[in-house]
């Protein structure tokens, strides 16, 4: 189901799943962060053309929900 886990690579991958199933806050989140690690590492490489105030906003946007994710993944493991 997920192709990328590398934010969660130390929770076994059925826990993840089984999280994203049961919580839907936890899924929207996943996907947001998902999103956001894409467009960053695009526009590090030049394919998103962005400014350095939006591609740190997102930074921080990324960082914001990994957090999360990881403090709703540890209350409920």
């Amino acid at each position: 189901m997920l192709k990328e886990v590398s934010m969660f690579e130390e929770q076994p991958q059925p826990e993840i799943e089984a999280l994203m199933k049961a919580d839907p806050e936890f899924k929207q989140l996943y996907q947001r962060h998902k999103l956001l690690d894409k467009k960053v590492t695009d526009a590090e490489l030049g394919v998103l053309p962005i400014d350095d105030v939006t591609l740190n906003q997102m930074k921080r946007e990324k960082l914001a929900a990994k957090d999360r994710l990881l403090r709703m993944y540890d209350a409920q493991h």
